[in-house]
């Protein structure tokens, strides 16, 4: 039982929780990503200095590694150098219309394709004169670290979040759950009633939870129709019995979802409320992230090309340390194995339940 350790490493952070913590990244090229910028900020009082303004492509969600460096990675590095804030700044929070994917050569564990948001992890590195290849993934250094404070330099990264559901409306409500965010409700884990990892890892993450606070479904019938759900974890539309887009649940002001999905993460331009999978949409049939923003959850984990399942968020950690007081971004980069690779996070870095 690792709750104990959890809730003194979440104890002990709630110090580097401070809105002084968070860049602001937001892309003035658009009016939507200035104004989720604008109602973040008062939100969470985030000092003016912390504010980055960048000039990224607009409509434009897959660039060049040349764009990212000239158009992301160097602005983001000159915003903090300017403001002394490279040491400071623990949390970089994207907003929406900030490209998602960088595109490159190579295929399967070798590709250079990589989420903008995995890839800025590791400025801080970068800055203290790291060097990474682009190919392939890069190990993370605050995988599985339950019990550590994440601070400089301990941990040579940035943790990365990106404000963004459908639209603006979504990603306003979706920050003001973020503050509202209370550990109450029940932790959901849908399996496919397999015995591979994925399962087990869900059984895991059930296992660590209070029991009164766990529902899991074993069966590999898709759960649906529940009230008062704080957490989510599930194949999504890898599990074949899943046809509907919204499950229907009553989500809690903090939840969060996390699934085994390739691609949920591929676009945040909406589809029409008529798409149903196995309909293809952006280049793929399956479910999306944003979707879960859009019926009521405050965080969601994504990928944005092939991650595997190895590279996938490991729920066991994520959830265990979300429910100790963990911010939302802790909690992800805690279960993430890879940086450098496919998956993002829809959320308020700084969400947080409170202690249980």
């Amino acid at each position: 039982m690792i709750l104990p350790v959890l809730l003194l490493a979440a104890s002990q952070s709630l110090r580097a929780q401070a809105p002084e913590t968070v860049l602001l990244v937001v892309n003035r090229n658009d009016p939507v990503s200035v104004e989720i910028g604008k109602y973040y900020r008062q939100r969470r009082s985030v000092p003016p200095k912390n504010v980055c303004a960048i000039d990224a492509p607009l409509n434009q969600e897959e660039i060049t590694w040349q764009m990212y460096l000239d158009h992301i990675e160097q602005p983001v590095s000159s915003c903090l150098a300017a403001a002394k804030l490279q040491e400071k700044v623990l949390y970089i929070a994207l907003a929406r219309s900030v490209p998602l994917r960088v595109v490159g050569g190579g295929v399967l564990w070798g590709s250079e394709v990589a989420s903008v948001d995995s890839e800025l992890t590791l400025l801080y590195g970068k800055l203290h004169g790291q060097a990474f290849p682009r190919a392939g993934t890069v190990p993370n250094p605050f995988f599985g670290k339950l019990d550590a404070v994440f601070r400089h330099p301990a941990f040579p990264i940035y943790l990365v979040t990106r404000l963004a559901g459908w639209d603006l409306d979504d990603t306003k409500r979706m920050i003001d759950r973020a503050l509202a965010a209370r550990n109450q409700g029940k932790f959901v884990f849908d399996l496919r009633g397999s015995s591979d990892d994925g399962d087990n890892w869900l059984r895991a993450a059930a296992r660590q939870l209070p029991p009164d606070r766990v529902i899991i479904e074993d069966t590999g019938s898709v759960f649906r129709q529940q009230a008062a759900v704080i957490g989510y974890a599930s194949w999504g539309s890898n599990d074949r019995r899943r046809t509907l887009r919204y499950l229907g649940f009553g989500w809690l002001a903090g939840a969060l979802v996390s699934d085994y999905v390739s691609t949920n993460g591929r676009t945040l331009n909406p589809p029409l409320e008529t798409w149903l999978f196995p309909a293809s949409f952006v280049g793929s049939t399956q479910s999306l992230s944003a979707d879960y923003i859009r019926e009521g959850a405050t965080g969601s984990t994504g990928n944005v090309f092939e991650p595997f399942l190895t590279g996938s968020a490991r729920p066991d950690y994520l959830f265990p340390a979300y429910f100790s007081g963990r911010n939302l971004a802790e909690s992800y980069y805690l279960s993430v194995p890879f940086l450098s690779w496919q998956g993002i996070i829809l959320g308020d870095p700084l969400c947080t339940l409170g202690k249980p």
